[in-house]
């Protein structure tokens, strides 16, 4: 081509050089700097591609037939199973963290295997057994449900205690990754009263069932015969009787040393254990986890705003797995496998048959206890004894008693940024891992005491041969 016609091109109104972009009104070069980089989110400095000519578009064609029809996908770009698994522990660092998608809107729907990743795990793929206990008390037949692991040897016993509306299976995975650092431990895990597969009817109504399911007793509570009862007291009663009556059905002599744990109103309802000294020298220590007196008393006030944005119905269990997943109420797929499935039910016959799975426990039904449940916790849980270990998902829950007790040394802080409310549901291993540890710290049995100094001063008169003062080879004066 010559000189004078590659010219004349060059001078069209229609060419532009091909790393060039038009923006805010004015032509730039990626080359270049400029001061007014196009924003997606901005219409005024959208730019658009300028018509080619017959000669640009031959050149194009030319060099794209070179290609193949359809270039490969980066390694980067590609999903695999596990990094979906495991996404819940790191994509709260970035900026979907700060995202809660609506319901209605499937912002992280993906097609393919995920669907298989979604189905639900059964208890058995991470406790021994489960035990129902009966009980009769206050007019009142209980059949409390509990998911166990017990210990070997010497082991001890983490007691958990989930928190509103969730269930024992909310701590499958973290009971998992405990065994996996400390395989002597035990976990008991309960399903608190109005929760789980807990059964809860009038003396008058019982019924032969002593091993009803989740569904089954939500219906059998639902009908109005029992009123509900989710007192600090009432909780805090339950749970030391499962303790206790756990052990009588195992056949222990003697408790092992005890771990409390508790989420949430759980939290509250462990502290208030360890305050009222109900385990004697068998609880060894007590760890709360995402609670804390001033921020839940303030979070109460939007309690039933949320709760009223949340679904009332599901189509199916799985819609539900998923919806706690994208919404990121649990960040760990795993986990929202593990436990949803006891937090609903299929009705038997649902108002509405297209979406006939609802929630296992009414929480606005819960609303009279909700103040009861926090008041006086921070004290509570500075005063009681034995160690004491405070897991948040941030620095800003802490109010100021806690603060002062922080500063004071008086008990363990740990603080997960990446998790959310459910910590030990997002970030089941990191808090396996810190529960070990606290453990480790509180064991009496590891403490090597020194020797009395009488003790040692006998000794050190028995080398010398003068016996013990007075003793039958001591000299009298």
């Amino acid at each position: 081509m010559r000189m004078d016609s590659i010219n004349s091109i060059k001078s069209h109104k229609q060419f532009r050089p091909a790393n060039s972009f038009t923006a805010c009104g004015r032509e730039h070069t990626y080359d270049s700097p400029h001061s007014c980089t196009p924003s997606p989110f901005d219409r005024r400095s959208r730019w658009y591609p300028l018509e080619m000519s017959d000669l640009q578009k031959s050149f194009a064609k030319s060099k794209l037939a070179k290609f193949p029809p359809e270039a490969p996908m980066p390694d980067s770009m590609s999903y695999s199973e596990d990094a979906w698994e495991d996404g819940s522990s790191t994509s709260s660092l970035s900026s979907t963290g700060t995202m809660v998608p609506s319901p209605t809107r499937q912002l992280f729907a993906r097609t393919g295997r995920r669907q298989s990743s979604q189905t639900s795990l059964t208890w058995t793929d991470f406790f021994d057994q489960e035990l129902f206990l009966p009980e009769d008390v206050d007019n009142f037949h209980i059949v409390h449900h509990v998911y166990l692991t017990p210990p070997t040897e010497s082991g001890p016993l983490f007691v958990m205690h989930h928190g509103a509306g969730s269930s024992g299976l909310s701590f499958a995975t973290c009971a998992e990754e405990i065994r996996k650092i400390l395989p002597k431990a035990g976990i008991l895990s309960l399903d608190a009263r109005s929760h789980g597969r807990t059964l809860v009817t009038t003396l008058d109504s019982k019924t032969g069932d002593n091993a009803p399911s989740t569904a089954a007793a939500a219906q059998t509570e639902s009908s109005g015969q029992v009123e509900l009862d989710l007192s600090l007291e009432t909780l805090s009663r339950d749970l030391v009787h499962v303790i206790y009556q756990t052990q009588t059905r195992m056949g222990w002599e003697k408790l092992p040393d005890i771990i409390l744990v508790g989420h949430s109103l759980g939290g509250a309802v462990i502290t208030d254990v360890a305050m009222k000294g109900e385990l004697g020298p068998k609880l060894l220590a007590y760890a709360v986890f995402d609670v804390v007196e001033g921020s839940a008393m303030d979070a109460l006030q939007s309690m039933e705003k949320y709760l009223s944005t949340r679904p009332i119905r599901f189509p199916s269990l799985l819609s539900g797995i998923e919806w706690h997943t994208r919404s990121r109420t649990i960040r760990n797929t795993t986990s929202a496998r593990a436990s949803v499935p006891s937090l609903l039910y299929e009705e038997s016959e649902p108002s509405d048959p297209s979406r006939p799975w609802v929630w296992r426990t009414n929480l606005s039904a819960t609303k009279p206890f909700w103040e009861n449940w926090f008041v006086g916790l921070s004290r509570k849980f500075i005063d009681a004894r034995g160690g004491k270990l405070l897991l948040l998902a941030g620095t800003d829950r802490l109010d100021k008693e806690l603060m002062i007790g922080q500063m004071q040394g008086k008990y363990q802080l740990q603080v997960f940024p990446e998790a959310g409310h459910f910590v030990h549901e997002d970030q089941p291993a990191k808090t396996a891992q810190i529960l070990a540890d606290f453990y480790r710290r509180n064991d009496r049995s590891a403490l090597v005491l020194p020797p009395k100094v009488a003790d040692m001063q006998a000794s050190a008169a028995m080398k010398k041969g003068t016996g013990a003062p007075g003793g039958p080879t001591g000299h009298l004066r």
